[in-house]
C-alpha cells in the first residue's frame, strides 16, 4: 500500500540493511531469475487492489545511515529526505532547504532528480553510488548521472541507487531554517496534505509551462479540481494532486488520469508526462 493508502498486500517483503546486503540480494535474484519490485517511500507508487506477487525490496529506514565531512553530506538511499534536509540544516550547510517537504527516500529522489521550486537534487550531487542486477557496483560523477529536469540516467538503467554524496555551500544555520519553515508553510497552503496522496501526478515540463502554466494550472482551467471518480478525486486545492477522499481503487486513480491526460491533450495538443508509476500485482509497469 503506498502513501495513496491504496493497494493489497506485498507476499514478501525484503529490506537490505547494508550495500553489500542489497548487492548479494540483487545478484541472488538475478541468478534465481525471480521477478521483484524494489521501493522507497512510495511516494510516486500506485499499487494493484490484489497487491505484490512477487518480491518486494524496500530501500527504507535500514539502509539510512549518513555522514557529514566538510560540506559533502553523505547518505545510503532509504534516508527519509525532509531528515536529511534537517541533517544539512543542522550543519550549516546549505543547497538542498528545497527538498525540506518531500516525502520520499533519497534513491527516488536521486533517480527521479527529484526537487521544488524549479530544483532539482542533481544541481549538488558530487557522486552516486548504484548497483545493477547482476549485482555490480557503479559510482558516477554528478556529469556521468547526465541529470535533467526530473530525469537521469538510472531511469534508463536496471541500476539501483544505493547511496549519493552531495556537496553543499556554507550557509546560516538561522537562514537555512527560516528558508524551509516558508517553503513548509508555503507546502501546506497548497498542497492536499491531510489526505493521502502521491504527490504531483503530471510532470511539469518547462516548454509546457512556458506556452500553458504548470500542470495543476492546465487542470484547472480545464475544470478537474474536484472531479471525483469512485472513492479518488483531483484536490480542491491543487489540479495537480488526486487525493484518497474514501477507499480509493487504483482503477479510480488511472481512470482519472487518463481523463485528465486525455483532456489536456486536447485542449494542448501535447502530452503531459505521468509521473505517477502504476504497478500491477506482477510488478509490471501499467500503461497510463
Amino acid at each position: 500500500m503506498s502513501r495513496w493508502r491504496i493497494g493489497g498486500l506485498a507476499d514478501v517483503v525484503v529490506e537490505p540493511a547494508s550495500l553489500e546486503e542489497l548487492v548479494k540480494l540483487r545478484r541472488w535474484l538475478n541468478v534465481q531469475k525471480l521477478p521483484h519490485v524494489i521501493i522507497g517511500g512510495t511516494s510516486n507508487l500506485l499499487f494493484s487492489d490484489l497487491g505484490l506477487k512477487v518480491i518486494c525490496v524496500r530501500l527504507g529506514a535500514r539502509l539510512a545511515e549518513y555522514s557529514v565531512e566538510g560540506t559533502r553530506v553523505s547518505a545510503e538511499a532509504g534516508i527519509w529526505v525532509p531528515g536529511l534536509a534537517r541533517i544539512a540544516m543542522k550543519a550549516g550547510l546549505t543547497g538542498i532547504e528545497h527538498t525540506c517537504g518531500i516525502p520520499g527516500t533519497l534513491g527516488g529522489l536521486v533517480c527521479m532528480n527529484g526537487g521544488s521550486l524549479r530544483n532539482g537534487i542533481g544541481d549538488v550531487i558530487d557522486k552516486v553510488t548504484s548497483v545493477a542486477a547482476d549485482g555490480s557496483v557503479k559510482v558516477r560523477s554528478r556529469d556521468e548521472c547526465a541529470f535533467s529536469y526530473r530525469s537521469s540516467v538510472f531511469q534508463a538503467t536496471d541500476e539501483v541507487v544505493a547511496s549519493a554524496t552531495v556537496r553543499l555551500a556554507r550557509g546560516e544555520v538561522s537562514t537555512i531554517r527560516r528558508t524551509m519553515l516558508g517553503i513548509l508553510a508555503q507546502r501546506r497552503r497548497k498542497f492536499p496534505l491531510k489526505q493521502p496522496n502521491c504527490g504531483s501526478v503530471f510532470v511539469s515540463d518547462p516548454a509546457m509551462y512556458d506556452r500553458f502554466g504548470p500542470p495543476g494550472k492546465i487542470m484547472e482551467d480545464l475544470g478537474f479540481k474536484g472531479v471525483a471518480c469512485g472513492g479518488a478525486a483531483v484536490a480542491e486545492s491543487h489540479g495537480n494532486f488526486i487525493v484518497n477522499r474514501h477507499q480509493a481503487h487504483a482503477e479510480d486513480v488511472l481512470s482519472l488520469i487518463r481523463d485528465m491526460k486525455k483532456a489536456a491533450r486536447e485542449r494542448t495538443g501535447e502530452d503531459l508526462k505521468v509521473e505517477t508509476i502504476a504497478l500491477d500485482e506482477f510488478g509490471q509497469r501499467i500503461v497510463i
